[in-house]
């Protein structure tokens, strides 16, 4: 198992761009000779933090060594700040083509990974739940599955705000518009991962697989089912699930093994 931090200039950020990535054995060690994930080349899993966290809120917070070793995939965990993983019209602010062209050009240039969409997914918390289905649906030519984990998909609420709101919960009416726009257009534009899923179908490209997981005790659980409603109009190749938990680790831990089990064993 190997543990690296890397920096590279980032074309999208106008700066470097840093990740920690866990590379699995090339052979399975000893004690799993059988396991079936290693008669593969390894796969790729980008995993996006949460808001205000950073590329070590994976590292330190959840068994991601397990899941690299266990699945045999190489994990790929970079800092995207308080960006909802979106692109911004301000130079240095584009983070979903950072995650989504610079982070994948670098994998396959330097460690020869994500060379191929069946080999690559995408997953994330909260603002990163956000920001893998928006990112995956972005790009579903790159990304063959999404773990979306009670994913902050309040693009659609987002027209209700006013610059007149008191006690905001994450942050203030300025930070919206300065990440999403025009409030009042959001939830007709491409930062909505809606919009994005029908304009695939519309031109013919393949959608990722997606798991998707919420709380029933979480704040976010409302958009998230109306998220697995769309999906299930929509036909979607998808997965669903609640179950008891609120919004933290307790219940992220065993759904993104959960999630990471299904894009793996449903191809």
């Amino acid at each position: 198992m190997s543990v690296q931090y890397v920096r590279f200039r980032s074309e999208a950020l106008s700066r470097s761009g840093e990740f920690y990535i866990l590379l699995p054995p090339k052979e399975p060690p000893f004690f799993m000779p059988d396991n079936p994930y290693y008669q593969r080349p390894v796969k790729t899993l980008i995993l996006l933090h949460g808001y205000s966290g950073d590329c070590t809120d994976w590292l330190y917070s959840a068994p991601v060594s397990d899941y690299s070793l266990r699945y045999n995939l190489a994990i790929v965990m970079p800092s995207g700040g308080v960006s909802f993983y979106l692109d911004k019209k301000a130079t240095g602010h584009r983070y979903c083509t950072f995650v989504g062209e610079d982070l994948i050009a670098y994998l396959r240039e330097t460690f020869g990974l994500a060379m191929n969409r069946e080999d690559t997914m995408i997953g994330g918390l909260s603002m990163g739940g956000f920001g893998a289905l928006h990112t995956g649906l972005m790009y579903p030519e790159t990304f063959s599955g999404i773990i979306a984990l009670s994913s902050a998909l309040i693009v659609e609420q987002l027209k209700e705000m006013s610059p007149n709101m008191k006690d905001p919960v994450m942050a203030n009416y300025e930070y919206y518009v300065d990440t999403f726009g025009d409030l009042k257009k959001a939830e007709r534009s491409t930062h909505n991962p809606k919009v994005l899923y029908r304009r695939n179908v519309r031109e013919g490209k393949e959608n990722p697989r997606i798991y998707m997981a919420c709380g029933t005790e979480d704040f976010l659980l409302a958009p998230n089912r109306k998220m697995r409603d769309f999906l299930k109009k929509q036909k979607a190749d998808y997965y669903y699930t609640e179950g008891p938990g609120v919004h933290d680790w307790a219940f992220w831990i065993p759904h993104a093994q959960e999630g990471i089990e299904y894009l793996l064993n449903h191809q």
